[in-house]
């Protein structure tokens, strides 16, 4: 079953259109990293499947359910943009206001209970205002996780996280979706992270997907390389140009990458008999963040 299936979604803002005939499918139980530019539609398509915009036409369902039906809205949890919640009162307390306004009964085991999922139990008496940006966002998860749900929708959640807050939203994340069969729908600009997680990716442009992927999928997209650089790039690529089908200067490193399948032990000697001496040489493969910009950049695979 998908958790959640759209077809079709246009939004429009006067003469602005924010989605056009997008269609996105999210599996149950995916980590579903959702990629695009600012403005692309990732914000506005977030806020529709949560029920806070209405589109102008299209058709969005969850769980096969359409998306405002009572009963599968109950099932969702929603994080886009900061946690609302009282800076002066403590962890604890925000948390126990939103369980009794959610009219969950036995509320200080629900609070242990997200607290415990978050990482967050020996800070529960901080209060809101002295937590760190990183605590904060765990919070904003925890506000979200109330009740349960099958279905969480976050919007940037690790933006603006230092190494260690990343590493334990990697981990509440993971935890969520392989331990609680929960699907996470999270977008975010930091795709190196997002690649440590997400199962599956939809990549949006201008209000349209123009991508939807598997882990798997992307892996088998991002090709392998050998990377090289020499005192004469010039020269080198010359000779490495009369031997291999697909080499290409990296300005940014300014070396050479080599796409060819072949080993680096092959290269250097290939290299040292035509008289180049190879100051450093490495194996390596694309990403996420790589294949990312290519595909803007209309360039298939490199």
């Amino acid at each position: 079953m998908n958790a959640i299936e759209i077809k079709g979604l246009t939004k429009n803002y006067g003469e602005k259109q924010a989605l056009s005939g997008l269609d996105m499918v999210v599996p149950e139980g995916a980590i579903y990293g959702f990629i695009g530019e600012n403005g692309s539609g990732k914000s506005t398509t977030e806020k529709i499947i949560c029920g806070l915009v209405l589109p102008t036409s299209g058709d969005v369902k969850l769980y096969n359910t359409d998306y405002t039906d009572i009963n599968i809205r109950s099932k969702m949890g929603v994080l886009i943009e900061a946690p609302g919640c009282y800076p002066n009162y403590s962890v604890w307390n925000n948390l126990m206001l939103h369980a009794t306004n959610l009219n969950i009964e036995d509320r200080e085991e629900e609070v242990r209970r997200v607290l415990k999922l978050v990482r967050m139990e020996g800070s529960a008496s901080n209060k809101y205002k002295n937590c760190s940006l990183g605590m904060k966002q765990r919070i904003g998860i925890a506000l979200a996780l109330m009740g349960n749900p099958k279905l969480l929708v976050l919007d940037e959640p690790i933006n603006g996280l230092d190494a260690d807050g990343m590493r334990i939203m990697r981990d509440i994340l993971t935890d969520l979706s392989q331990k609680h069969n929960c699907t996470v729908l999270i977008s975010s600009h930091i795709l190196g992270e997002l690649e440590k997680i997400a199962t599956h990716y939809g990549i949006i442009r201008g209000g349209k997907m123009i991508a939807q992927m598997t882990a798997e999928e992307l892996d088998k997209n991002c090709p392998t390389f050998v990377a090289l650089s020499t005192k004469d790039i010039a020269k080198t690529k010359d000779i490495l140009d009369s031997k291999y089908k697909k080499v290409v200067f990296d300005e940014a490193k300014e070396n050479l990458r080599i796409y060819d399948d072949v080993s680096a032990e092959d290269v250097v000697k290939y290299l040292y008999d035509k008289g180049i001496i190879v100051n450093e040489i490495s194996t390596s493969k694309i990403g996420l963040e790589e294949y990312y910009i290519n595909l803007m950049n209309n360039k298939e695979g490199v």
